[in-house]
């Protein structure tokens, strides 16, 4: 019992009294950070998103038939492409 009678006369130091102020004011602070990341990364969205839908609307390039992969060996009459042709 004595311990506890000594804790309760012993001052508390004066940072104690300003400790909730600290940590309300770092809490406020994250939130500020964190709204404004928010608004940050809706920022980027729509520039990307913007830019991807200008360029590829912007720039299109003719369309060129695709050349065979190996032009050395005849299609195989087995292959998907031949199996589906109507001809």
């Amino acid at each position: 019992m004595d311990e506890l009678r000594i804790l309760n006369d012993a001052k508390l130091p004066a940072a104690l009294d300003t400790l909730d102020e600290h940590v309300l004011a770092g809490l406020a602070g994250r939130q500020r950070e964190a709204a404004s990341m928010r608004r940050m990364m809706a920022f980027a969205a729509f520039v990307s998103l913007g830019g991807g839908f200008v360029v590829g609307t912007a720039v299109v390039p003719p369309a060129v038939a695709a050349s065979p992969i190996t032009p050395l060996i005849p299609a195989s009459p087995l292959a998907p492409s031949t199996l589906l042709d109507s001809r």
